[in-house]
């Protein structure tokens, strides 16, 4: 019988602060991590507000601070989506004590940390360089910089880590997919040990007035904090986000032999594609309910064996509504009894980050028994009232195993459940 896979460590950097810690306090207590943007001129643009990460002049306690990931030399060669990474890394390997010095372990670690577009802004900037200074001008680290793999690579690099490396780039499913390649080459053998997870950060003129021009984000902008509104009659599209969320993990029985403390167990993963529309799922929910009864196979657990759901739910109304087509026909009669929180309300949508930064959340719901909530769910669709929302305020809920959802445009889907050591 193979030794269960477990989480030894945690390192996350959102719009509720950087660490694990003060993420996910402030999203228990409600805080919002939305707000107006700053780091470039809006007057022009029809989308104001997003879910950035707060610098550490803005929240000393638990703001980003780049001088504590890189010296101002070399961050000029990376990307924010990759300093990102590299700080969340650095949080998850100190919590799980893993920094192989030999070769064997060097070997036996992977780095899979995907991502939806990588460097966008890196991208952007280097046209507009090209079109007003010509091609002289081009930084050579330009094509390092956006490659959506370099989150990956840097981390591998600046740690010695010479296992396989990847990076999915299946836009929001890339972070849970991630995950779930990383339990794959485990239990391969390929690996030992992996850190697995999402990163983005392009929160970008372009980027905002392309989802706009598809209808996706939300156009609020008086109160930046009602913007994201999973399940709720008045939700009018998602808001973008940024940040990294990373985990270490292994076999239980690797994590026992070095003496390092298992957090949470990795019980199941499944993807699936819809093979139906490039952003819209089929009306049945039938290709994310296949992922989520392969993730159910894969733990060996029935529906009604699950206590919580932590939604994809990026409150786009037509998102919502086939997350919920997909919950009913994979749990059809037990989905009404299982309590469902959407943690997008209070970070926006992380978009290739998400499934990192939410598999991340979970794994504390089940540790600590503690749902969290989701912030301006006031009336839910017509057709959602015999469901259980976690609501307003954070709930105490014995949590053995907990599901986490991820699906991208394309009809990606992923799924993944965390359960209690």
């Amino acid at each position: 019988m193979q030794s269960p896979l477990v989480i030894t460590g945690m390192g996350m950097i959102s719009p509720l602060g950087c660490g694990v810690k003060a993420s996910w306090e402030r999203l228990l207590a409600g805080r919002s991590g939305i707000s107006p943007i700053t780091r470039f001129d809006t007057a022009d643009l029809p989308i104001k507000v997003a879910g950035s990460v707060p610098d550490i002049e803005s929240d000393p306690g638990a703001g980003f601070d780049p001088d504590r990931v890189l010296d101002a030399k070399e961050r000029r060669k990376l990307e924010l989506f990759s300093l990102y990474a590299m700080a969340a890394a650095e949080e998850a390997l100190s919590q799980a004590d893993w920094f192989p010095t030999s070769d064997a372990e060097r070997e036996a670690t992977a780095t899979i940390v995907g991502s939806g577009i990588g460097g966008f802004p890196t991208i952007t900037q280097a046209q507009t360089t090209l079109t007003s200074r010509g091609h002289r001008r081009l930084s050579p680290f330009t094509v390092p910089a956006f490659l959506a793999n370099l989150a990956a690579g840097n981390v591998s690099i600046r740690y010695g880590f010479r296992g396989p490396l990847g990076c999915p780039v299946t836009a929001c499913a890339a972070g849970v997919q991630a995950i779930g390649d990383g339990m794959r080459l485990i239990r391969s053998g390929e690996a030992d040990v992996a850190l697995v997870g999402g990163a983005e950060a392009c929160i970008d003129p372009l980027s905002l007035a392309s989802f706009h021009a598809m209808k996706a984000l939300s156009p609020e902008q008086d109160d930046p904090t009602k913007a994201s509104r999973p399940f709720d009659q008045a939700r009018n599209g998602f808001v973008m986000g940024e940040g990294a969320g990373l985990m270490v993990i292994e076999s239980l029985a690797h994590a026992e032999a070095r003496g390092a403390t298992p957090l949470a167990i990795l019980s199941g993963y499944g993807t699936s594609s819809d093979a139906h529309h490039i952003t819209a799922g089929p009306e049945d929910g039938a290709g994310a309910a296949a992922a989520i009864r392969s993730a159910l196979k894969m733990a060996g657990l029935s529906p009604e064996a699950i206590d919580h759901i932590n939604a994809h739910a990026t409150s786009t109304p037509v998102g919502d509504r086939a997350e919920i087509a997909s919950l009913r026909n994979a749990f059809g009669d037990a989905l009404p009894g299982i309590p469902i929180s959407a943690t997008k309300s209070a970070t926006g949508h992380l978009l290739g980050a998400a499934g990192g930064v939410e598999s991340i959340f979970s794994a504390l719901s089940a540790m600590h028994d503690r749902l969290p909530p989701t912030l301006n769910l006031e009336h839910v669709d017509d057709d959602l009232h015999d469901l259980e929302f976690v609501a307003s305020s954070a709930r105490e809920h014995r949590s053995q195993h907990v599901l986490c959802n991820g699906f991208g445009f394309g009809g990606v889907n992923a799924a993944l459940i965390v359960s209690k050591v």
